[in-house]
């Protein structure tokens, strides 16, 4: 669609439009309220933002307001990588709206629950791709290519052989393709025009360049930015601040004026760095974060957990670590409480090194090495980067499958589960050994189950194939299960008990808690002593003693 054709199509605006897109001259500064009136019906939007970190809320807020008062746009397919929101009402949450969407193409939707209902529900049309799938496909239309040819997703429900990322009863058109290049099998995942982009910087010239320098991540931007652009539709970025021409470092500039046609100021109040903090100068490298010790993390199941994951960096020596969100979040925090960050952890959102933050701040990163866009560094992820990668778990079965994406009425989506799980060289799934409302207590060093959780995890059959162990055992990929309770390890497709807790009884605790066969041998080894008391411990020194 042309550009000038699809403005014209758009409600009318009382800001001036400049005439010529190459034209140089002062980009139109106009309303939240303005910029929701520009989205036509039927056409397909995409978002800015990473998790809880950079979404252009003053926007969406904006677009749904303007549909509750007037029914309009109605049709709207959006496209997003990493879904922006707080699991509650900000972010695309306030796009979940029925009349309003008719189509979302996403990668990560644990955080938009109310668009997760209404896909589950059949009232939009929905489909669930790889995060680093959805970002390199902004680049693709960028380029004007006819989608992503890639081994992502093969063999997951992903693949269209099994369920083509489809979700829900409403969604029935098949996008993705498999196709054979060289011998190789490898999934098509198609471009599409995207019309309208809602993104977010921290400042703006009068000409439209606009930097990034207080944001947590530069997740899509750029790329989002040309792929509307050269799709002839509209770009619209929130900005904190707007300055005079030549008064920003050209080095500095994320997202160049000449793909940018609307700017919206924001206010410090409607502009908050991540849904958790206003303004962290830490996530951005343009402070240095010199906190004295940690405050320690009360002795949990989580805790146990990322206690024991660091010996598994050691063991190995696994320069370049990936932490998934959810437990393996707690990694991060027992790293820094034991002063053991000598690895480089890495995030989705793109930055590299540092501690990452967690909760409404996941994306972000204190004392970052570097901040990469989210295409780049899932370029990385995808060629095999990561050494080892820590990533969450909701239920796993005999054969090693693993499930993250769907459990019954709920939809986490896959994010850059699919992308780092097929692509790491060695795989460590986190998380409790059985869920909801579990309750353990440490005492003199050992590990008491003092209610047990309700759900099995560890089950017959996954409900969603976001793993395929057969696959990975294929492509050489090492895999382990790290629990409270016991360590597993994938070995000839069975899983096979490796430690166990000290107070654990393997009858009682592990073979009746799990649906899935679990092989017991001759020999079971204690999982370390160490990280069951509450005393800080040096992992290197306990690590020692452990393999002694």
């Amino acid at each position: 669609m042309d550009k000038d054709v699809f403005v014209k199509n758009a409600l009318p605006l009382q800001a001036p439009r400049f005439q010529n897109r190459w034209e140089l001259n002062k980009k139109p500064v106009i309303s939240a309220r303005q910029a929701a009136e520009l989205v036509p019906s039927n056409c397909t939007i995409t978002t800015g933002g990473f998790g809880s970190c950079g979404h252009p809320d003053l926007l969406t807020e904006a677009l749904a307001e303007r549909f509750g008062r007037t029914a309009l746009p109605v049709g709207l397919t959006l496209i997003f990588a990493a879904g922006q929101g707080d699991k509650g009402t900000r972010g695309i949450n306030q796009l979940a709206i029925k009349g309003l969407l008719k189509k979302v193409i996403g990668g990560y939707w644990a955080l938009t629950p109310a668009l997760g209902k209404m896909a589950l529900r059949g009232e939009i049309e929905a489909h669930n791709w790889p995060q680093g799938v959805i970002s390199h496909l902004f680049r693709a239309i960028a380029g004007g290519k006819s989608g992503v040819l890639t081994e992502i997703g093969l063999h997951t429900f992903i693949d269209p052989r099994l369920e083509g990322g489809k979700v829900g009863p409403a969604t029935l058109e098949n996008l993705i393709s498999v196709v054979d290049i060289g011998r190789r099998e490898q999934l098509f995942y198609p471009a599409l025009p995207i019309n309208v982009a809602f993104l977010r910087g921290t400042r703006a010239d009068i000409h439209g360049n606009v930097t990034m320098e207080a944001e947590a991540n530069f997740q899509d931007s750029l790329a989002q930015a040309q792929a509307v652009h050269n799709s002839g539709g509209i770009v619209i970025v929130q900005v904190l601040e707007i300055v005079e021409k030549n008064t920003l470092d050209a080095h500095a500039i994320r997202i160049p004026g000449i793909f940018v046609d609307y700017l919206v100021q924001a206010t410090e109040q409607t502009h908050w760095q991540t849904y958790g903090e206003r303004l962290n100068t830490a996530y951005t490298g343009r402070s240095r974060s010199h906190a004295g010790m940690p405050v320690r993390l009360k002795l949990d199941a989580k805790k146990i957990i990322a206690r024991r994951a660091p010996y598994e960096i050691i063991r190995h020596d696994s320069p370049v670590v990936n932490l998934g969100i959810g437990t393996p979040e707690y990694i991060a925090k027992v790293a820094a409480e034991e002063r053991c960050m000598s690895h480089v952890l890495t995030i989705e959102s793109g930055v590299i090194g540092g501690t990452p933050a967690g909760g409404l701040s996941f994306g972000a990163s204190s004392n970052p090495h570097a901040i990469l866009d989210q295409g780049s560094q899932f370029d990385f992820y995808d060629g095999g980067g990561i050494d080892l990668a820590f990533l969450g778990f909701g239920q796993a079965d005999a054969c090693g499958n693993v499930n993250i994406s769907r459990f019954g009425g709920r939809l986490n989506g896959v994010g850059g589960f699919v992308n780092i799980s097929q692509s790491a060289k060695r795989i460590i799934f986190c998380g409790t050994f059985t869920a909801q409302e579990l309750e353990i207590e440490i005492s003199d060093g050992k590990v008491v189950i003092r209610r047990e959780g309700r759900t099995a995890k560890f089950i017959e059959h996954v409900e969603h194939m976001s793993f395929n162990a057969a696959f990975a055992a294929a492509r050489g990929r090492q895999v382990m299960f790290i629990t409270e309770r016991a360590v597993l390890a994938l070995e000839d497709g069975q899983l096979i008990l490796k430690e166990v807790a000290p107070g654990i009884d393997i009858g009682r605790d592990i073979l009746s808690q799990s649906q899935a066969n679990i092989v017991v041998p001759d020999y079971v080894a204690n999982m370390p002593t160490a990280i069951f008391y509450q005393q800080a411990m040096s992992i290197t020194d306990a690590f020692m003693g452990y393999q002694n």
